[in-house]
């Protein structure tokens, strides 16, 4: 399951995505930015000038969700 996130990231490389942190209490943060790198354990978003990293664990539970435009 986690290889499956890691490989369709790594496929949408420098491709322009939304992501959305599901945080405490109802809370969530939206970034839209570039899909700028993909680590072993994280990937990069640039947003804005910022490089925001996400795990994809994160991904997997649900608490980071990834929207390829």
């Amino acid at each position: 399951m986690l290889e499956d996130i890691k490989n369709k990231v790594r496929n949408n490389l420098n491709r322009e995505v939304k992501v959305v942190v599901n945080g405490m209490r109802n809370h969530k943060e939206v970034f839209n930015g570039v899909l700028s790198k993909a680590l072993p354990n994280v990937f990069v978003v640039t947003s804005r000038g910022l490089n925001k990293t996400f795990s994809y664990a994160d991904v997997l539970i649900g608490d980071v969700v990834v929207s390829y435009k």
